[in-house]
């Protein structure tokens, strides 16, 4: 060990020969800046190292007749200094080899082979849990070396506090079946792996929207990683969602344009580029960012949502229609921008039909309506003392399109109706796929000349709760219909930072899911997801780490549950109320130690959680406490900075208690029999 203590002191002594450029002015290494300069074989860094007889004689070797520098060797120092064993205030530890026995943590490769890709990143979601010593970096364990430390971090996790909420209130929850809602408090990673035995392959929706990783200091989640670890953090996570999946599940991932880029190729490597289904542009409204002053940026107007199947040719998207009221728009879409409307003839008179042909072995008939007879909306809305306005609203089914149709019969229709030069045809047939498979349909075209156009009719109309009729318009990869502003009373909870509008999650959800499937969403917030879903008929399952969420969550659920929630989709949906959920927690370890040291004011606080910490909670493994309580250096930093030592010594492996070790003498204490029953129930261990 004091040779290494001299090789640093020694190196040290080099690298302040450059100023501040490997150094800071208080005399603190900067291992990124040496390390990158070191893979690039900085002439004037090696030089002034290799003239250094100590750094010389440790770090070369003959060969040929050549010195060769053994450079990892050298740069596997400043990665593995014994951090835990000779200092505790100079070198952290940096783990993550992503190949070829060399660190790449700070390379700026492509998503694919992006630093820290095989490595499982144990992040936080709220601000607090970032390890602050290291900045935006958190928690790291590698695949290779730390394979026990991973499978034990994926272990399932003992659920405590388990309470069940419906229109009776809350109460113990003793068990858990299928039919039950979910709400897990917990950091999101460990709480996908809790759920995996029971909802491995069943899950047929699953949305979720990320922090953004905008380095925004305005909200309460974890919004501040460095690229890498972002990409790390969603990766480890998106990894075990696409195991919670059904084969014909859908994974929605809302995000801003600050990752999108990098998100897709992260999806395309985990769902299979060919499971891309679609990215949906949503303006949000809000324009929350002005665009930079200098002209460098556009204003912020839209998020996106990426789409993927886990087998999209297993998948289906139900149609999901924006409905505009119908004079609107026409006036928007047409009038106001000075197009012509194209529904804008009226059939006065339809008259009796003649059969024109009976097609048997396609099972169609055309007919001809010869004393069908039409005007302009206008002229109708003149002769019978009634707005252009009335015309629509009232007699839509008399209204037709006065541009060539587009359908997969008119070709059909044109053919056999070629020698009929006015009046109304028609094909009756029945549809093998479409909103009238299997139904004997009709379809009407007037004739002008060898032009045949498609009737308006009712299709593109349904009437609204106020009997205004609304125009029907199929959802496209652009939603821009969609409020944003006005959020603050969907729920009837205050989340004014990131709460995304129910009429959003009402498409989501309608378009990927059906009653009674299961909807995951692990990154709960305000419960968004899971009200929409629960009005909507489905099953929901969803994962929130903050305490202030969860309360928000609670509440607003348990509003749905007793009918008092009726903003959002409430009165769309008619719902008044019912059903019920269940909360878990899950059960705190390490954890428990973390939010208490958070908490300290003062070093007396600090010591007082650390003597309780040293004699029952898990320390890194590579910690020394003997070594952390005798060292001197240790005990003169100021107080935040021994604050950040003791987090950092916490083995963020053991934040919570594994649910095979619950029927442990010393844990099974810590239980309680409500619990242990619940625990037993939701991870099929009943017989036990």
């Amino acid at each position: 060990m004091q040779i290494e203590t001299k090789i640093m002191e020694q190196v040290k002594t080099v690298l302040h020969q450059f100023g501040t450029k490997y150094m800071t002015e208080s005399g603190v290494l900067k291992r990124n800046t040496v390390i990158n300069d070191l893979d690039k074989y900085d002439r004037d860094l090696i030089t002034a190292l290799l003239s250094n007889q100590l750094i010389y004689d440790e770090y070369t070797e003959k060969i040929a007749d050549a010195d060769i520098f053994k450079l990892n060797q050298f740069i596997n120092m400043f990665e593995y200094k014994e951090f835990w064993e000779d200092s505790f205030t100079k070198y952290a530890n940096r783990i993550g080899l992503t190949g070829d026995d060399k660190f790449i943590s700070d390379s700026s490769d492509v998503v694919l082979d992006f630093p820290y890709k095989d490595t499982v990143l144990k992040a936080g979601m709220s601000k607090e849990d970032v390890d602050s010593e290291v900045g935006e970096d958190e928690p790291f364990l590698n695949e290779t070396l730390a394979h026990s430390e991973i499978s034990e971090l994926f272990e399932p996790k003992i659920l405590v506090n388990a309470k069940r909420h419906d229109k009776d209130g809350e109460h113990d929850a003793t068990y858990f079946n299928d039919q039950d809602n979910l709400i897990i408090k917990g950091n999101n990673l460990n709480a996908l792996y809790s759920l995996q035995k029971r909802y491995v392959g069943k899950v047929k929706l699953i949305y979720i929207d990320p922090p953004y990783n905008t380095g925004s200091d305005s909200f309460a989640y974890n919004d501040k990683f460095n690229h890498s670890a972002w990409l790390t953090f969603m990766k480890n996570r998106l990894e075990i969602a696409y195991d919670l999946l059904a084969e014909n599940g859908i994974l929605w991932v809302q995000t801003d344009d600050t990752e999108v880029n990098y998100l897709g190729v992260l999806l395309d490597e985990i769902f299979g580029r060919n499971n891309f289904i679609n990215l949906v542009t949503v303006k949000t409204k809000i324009g929350g960012v002005s665009g930079s002053s200098e002209g460098k940026s556009l204003k912020d107007a839209t998020e996106f949502i990426q789409v993927y199947a886990k087998n999209k040719e297993q998948i289906k998207l139900e149609p999901v229609y924006a409905m505009t009221p119908v004079w609107d728009y026409i006036n928007e879409e047409y009038l106001e921008a000075g197009k012509s409307w194209k529904y804008n003839s009226v059939l006065t008179e339809v008259g009796e039909r003649q059969l024109i042909k009976c097609d048997e072995k396609s099972n169609r008939k055309y007919y001809h309506y010869p004393n069908a007879k039409q005007m302009s909306v206008k002229q109708y809305a003149t002769e019978h003392n009634m707005t252009e306005e009335d015309v629509y609203n009232y007699i839509p089914d008399k209204i037709f399109r006065s541009t060539n149709a587009q359908s997969s019969v008119r070709t059909t229709v044109m053919e056999e109706t070629k020698n009929i030069d006015t009046g109304l045809v028609s094909i009756e047939y029945v549809p093998t796929k479409g909103k009238n498979k299997d139904k004997l349909t009709e379809i009407f075209y007037t004739t002008t000349g060898a032009t045949n156009m498609l009737m308006f009719l009712s299709d593109m109309l349904t009437e609204g709760k106020d009997g205004r009729l609304l125009y029907k318009e199929k959802l496209t990869t652009l939603w821009d219909n969609i409020q944003y502003n006005n959020l603050s009373k969907e729920g009837k909870v205050d989340f004014p930072d990131g709460k995304k509008p129910e009429k959003l999650l009402q498409n989501v959800i309608e378009m990927s899911s059906y009653k009674g499937d299961i909807v995951l969403d692990f990154f709960g917030g305000s419960g968004s997801t899971a009200a929409v879903a629960h009005k909507l008929g489905r099953k929901w399952i969803t994962c929130e780490q903050i305490d202030s969420q969860i309360e928000i969550m609670k509440k607003r659920l348990q509003n749905v549950v007793d009918g008092k929630d009726d903003k959002g989709i409430s009165t769309e949906v008619e719902w008044t109320r019912g059903g019920s959920f269940v909360y878990a927690e899950l059960m705190e370890k390490n954890q428990g130690y973390l939010k208490d040291l958070l908490a300290t004011k003062d070093i007396n606080e600090l010591n007082a959680v650390y003597k309780r910490m040293k004699a029952v909670a898990d320390f890194d493994f590579r910690v020394d406490l003997d070594k952390y309580e005798n060292d001197a250096e240790r005990k003169a930093l100021p107080f935040d900075e021994q604050k950040k030592l003791l987090i950092k010594m916490l083995d963020k492996n053991q934040l919570y208690y594994n649910e095979a070790n619950i029927d442990d003498a010393d844990v099974r204490d810590l239980i309680s029999d409500s619990d242990y029953r619940f625990n037993k129930s939701f991870y099929g261990k009943e017989s036990e």
